[in-house]
Parts: C-alpha cells; sequence; structure tokens
C-alpha cells in the first residue's frame, strides 16, 4: 500500500493570509483577532446556569452578563468557525483522521495527559496576561504595539528554553 504525503500551505503564503484576516478583522469589527475570549463566556454561561443568583452578583461574572447572553458575542462565532473551518480543510486535504501523535516512549494517555496540563497552564496565563496569542501578540504587532513584540519574544523565547524539558512527550 502506497502512502502519498499530502502537503501543507506554504508557510509564507499562510503567514501573509494571516495578516490579510487580521486586517479583516480591524476594518470589518474595529477590533482584532483573539480567541481567550471565547472560552471564557462559555465558563461564564456554564456557571449562569448552574449558580444565576451567584454570578449575577459578582462584578467578573457580571461584565460578560450584562448584555444578555455571554455567548452572544463574535468571539465565540469566530471560534466556531475556526473549528468548522479546521474541519473542513481537513476532510478537504484528506487529513481528517482520529490519532493520537505522540512520541513512541510515551503512551498515548501520557500524550493527552500532558497536552491537557500544557492547556490549562496556556489558558491560565492567557487570563492572567489579558489576552492569548491572537490577541496579546498578533493583533498587537500588527497595530504596531511594542507589548506585542515583546510579548512574541517571551512566547518564544520561553517556548525555546522550556522545549528541552517537554520534548520527550513528542518527539
Amino acid at each position: 500500500m502506497e502512502t502519498t504525503k499530502k502537503k501543507y500551505m506554504n508557510p509564507y503564503l499562510a503567514g501573509f493570509l494571516l495578516g490579510l484576516v487580521i486586517l479583516a478583522s480591524f476594518f470589518l469589527s474595529g477590533q482584532g483577532l483573539g480567541a481567550s475570549g471565547a472560552p471564557k463566556r462559555l465558563i461564564v454561561a456554564a456557571v449562569h446556569a448552574i449558580a444565576p443568583a451567584f454570578t449575577e452578583n459578582q462584578g467578573f461574572f457580571a461584565h460578560y452578563l450584562a448584555n444578555g447572553n455571554p455567548l452572544n458575542n463574535w468571539l465565540v462565532f469566530m471560534v466556531l468557525g475556526i473549528v468548522v473551518g479546521g474541519f473542513f480543510s481537513g476532510a478537504i486535504g484528506g487529513r481528517l483522521k482520529l490519532k493520537i501523535d505522540h512520541s513512541p516512549k510515551i503512551t498515548s494517555s501520557s500524550r493527552l495527559w500532558m497536552a491537557g496540563i500544557g492547556g490549562a497552564i496556556f489558558g491560565l496565563g492567557s487570563a492572567f496576561g489579558r489576552g492569548c496569542t491572537s490577541g496579546a501578540a498578533l493583533s498587537a504587532m500588527s497595530s504596531f504595539s511594542l507589548s506585542g513584540y515583546i510579548t512574541v519574544i517571551v512566547i518564544f523565547g520561553t517556548g525555546f528554553l522550556v522545549a528541552g524539558l517537554f520534548k520527550k512527550f513528542w518527539i
């Protein structure tokens, strides 16, 4: 059985297209891109469904409930579009299959645990940093904000320094 490797998009073209998406986001919505607000709104909606009196009396939650349903926000629809678009792209590219990539040195379960822990730490970091890499780095850089350039340097620098500790979980 012969397998052919399907090519990914040229990274320079993909970066250019991402830049156009950010430009369109500023032009159409007056805001840059950022995905961390969508899960935050999902959590607020879930907590409100369980304990409405609590959320309505807490400043953090009340802020998101001020305009009605916290899920009725463009960020939520953007993230849904990312998920649907990724699924569609995978289907078109012939990459739509359920598999867990991991090093032969670890199990699939270990890889899933490490991905979950890493995702939780990243989510916590985006809350503390008041935005994810999309908002804090890409959108800030596209508006020539010094904070965006510093954020990118810190993200990639930290990733470079810490990668050696965790590479066994993916290589």
